[in-house]
Order: C-alpha cells, then structure tokens, then sequence
C-alpha cells in the first residue's frame, strides 16, 4: 500500500467548498484507492489534512497523472491559501476496528 498525507490551508468561505468536494469525492470510485480521511486542526479551523491511501505506489501514482486527477486537483486548489505540502509514502499499517489489520 502507498499513500499520501496533505496539510493545506483552506481560504476564508472556502471551507463549505472543500467539504462539498470532499464527500462527493469519497463516494466516487478511483482505481486502487483503499481509503481517503479529512481532518481539520483544533488549533487552526483553516488548517485541513487529507489522507490517501492506494493499493500500490503504482496505482497512487496513475492516479496522480491522470486527467480526472488534475480536474479534482484544480477544483481543490481554487480553496487553498498555497499548494498543499505533501508527503508520500509507504502505508505501514493500515485498519479499522473489527478489520484485519494490513501491515506491510
């Protein structure tokens, strides 16, 4: 598994877009993707982070170059203060409660 973490800044008024994005998004089927996680900070309301989570580096990374992709990624973009600061990486773990957890 493979996956990414984003930490982005949401423009004021921006917030109700990100999350409408967001849950039509989740409900939407991308090859490979395993999982997606919003979170916002209890420190900064403004401050949102995104967790991905892909079936392989290979399939994160089609998905990453595909035209669908960059279509979300400028609808997201149009909310942000900045580009998101990404980290990418290999999933170690991965699991919910009552799942068999999947560890690399």
């Amino acid at each position: 598994m493979f996956g990414t973490v984003a930490r982005m800044r949401v423009k004021p008024g921006g917030d109700a877009m990100l999350m409408a994005w967001s849950r039509a998004l989740m409900g939407k089927a991308i090859p490979g993707r395993i999982s997606s996680t919003v979170y916002r900070s209890t420190e900064d309301p403004q401050v949102v982070w995104l967790s991905v989570v892909f079936e392989s580096e290979e399939a994160y990374r089609a998905n990453a170059a595909s035209p669908e992709q960059h279509r979300r990624w400028q609808q997201m973009r149009s909310v942000l203060e900045a580009d998101p600061e990404w980290f990418d990486g290999h999933v170690l773990m991965h699991g919910t409660p009552g799942d068999t957890w999947q560890a690399k």
